[in-house]
């Protein structure tokens, strides 16, 4: 078995648009493939293949990056031919010959309907990708829920109980540390265990610093009396605008105040309209996904992430 990528082909692209989009999992089309190329998100050196001893494409791996990323971000395509005896032991050694030329080890992003659990062709087609990922190093899991806002959902007026102003950088990293704090956040709780809330903080604000969205958008969210009381962080993908980050301190959880800094995440791009805002919350962050639905939110996708361990 050979495992390559595209840039050792002079027709490597052609083959990685070739291969059929099939199987229960969603794969991309050809169309969606050309432009992430075009926007610089996929790349020839990011797109691989295992090849049998014949020169058959038995395998393709398509990993995913922001136009100006260094190293790929994320793997968004993993296909194994249905030929494939053992379809988890060849995608495994494809990732890991992936991880080695990039000399990191990027996330894995499997999209899946709501409910994939009762569909057997799904479960299978999960099941060989997460062992695979396992294998290759991605040894931790999380389920998180996808949402979507479009104006038909409407927005929520302002109730005066929160108010909402600009911060210095540092009142931002001291936010960050004290909603950190309680969190039932996933990502949260596992960079904790390595770093403290300090650390974690300067992490979180150098990844929305570094996302498609302006750091004029920041807003500190405040009591009437200028007690700090959480933040909102509206942000972007290089698709659509995206709440970001949101969170209230724990000594004011429990009040609903979560549903007042989500309605200025989200009258905040209604008003430079957006037609789209996405989301995203772990299954176990009941709370936020609750707020979600509330303010008009709906699911759309799940979404399995399996990362390195800290």
């Amino acid at each position: 078995m050979r495992f390559h990528a595209a840039t050792a082909d002079p027709a490597g692209i052609d083959r990685a648009l070739a291969y059929p989009a099939d199987g229960p999992v969603g794969a991309l089309s050809a169309e969606k493939i050309r432009e992430e190329l075009a926007g610089n998100r996929f790349r020839p050196e990011w797109t691989w293949f295992a090849e049998d001893e014949d020169g058959e494409v038995l395998g393709r791996a398509l990993w995913w990056g922001r136009a100006d990323s260094e190293r790929p971000i994320a793997l968004d395509c993993l296909q194994v031919r249905e030929s494939v005896a053992d379809p988890a032991a060849l995608a495994a050694a494809l990732l890991a010959a992936g991880h080695a030329a990039f000399g990191n080890l990027p996330l894995y992003n499997i999209s899946l309907p709501a409910g994939w659990r009762t569909r057997p062709d799904l479960v299978e087609a999960v099941g060989w990708r997460q062992k695979a990922a396992y294998g290759a190093g991605l040894t931790r899991e999380i389920e998180r829920l996808r949402y979507e806002w479009t104006p038909a959902a409407g927005t929520a007026e302002p109730t005066g109980r929160l108010v909402f102003r600009e911060g210095t950088d540092e009142e931002f990293l001291d936010a960050f540390a004290r909603l950190s704090a309680g969190s039932l956040d996933l990502h949260t709780q596992n960079e904790l265990r390595s770093m403290d809330a300090e650390r974690l903080a300067r992490a979180d604000v150098d990844f929305y610093l570094d996302c498609p969205g302006e750091r004029s958008w920041w807003r500190l969210a405040e009591l009437p009396d200028g007690t700090l009381a959480g933040m909102a962080i509206p942000s972007a993908t290089p698709y659509h605008r995206n709440v970001g980050y949101l969170g209230v301190v724990p000594e004011q959880r429990g009040r609903g105040l979560i549903d007042e800094v989500l309605a200025e995440i989200t009258r905040f791009h209604a008003d430079a309209g957006a037609e789209r805002i996405t989301a995203t919350t772990d299954t176990v962050n009941s709370p936020m996904a609750a707020a979600f639905d509330r303010a008009g939110y709906e699911v759309t996708e799940i979404r399995l992430v399996l990362e390195p361990e800290a």
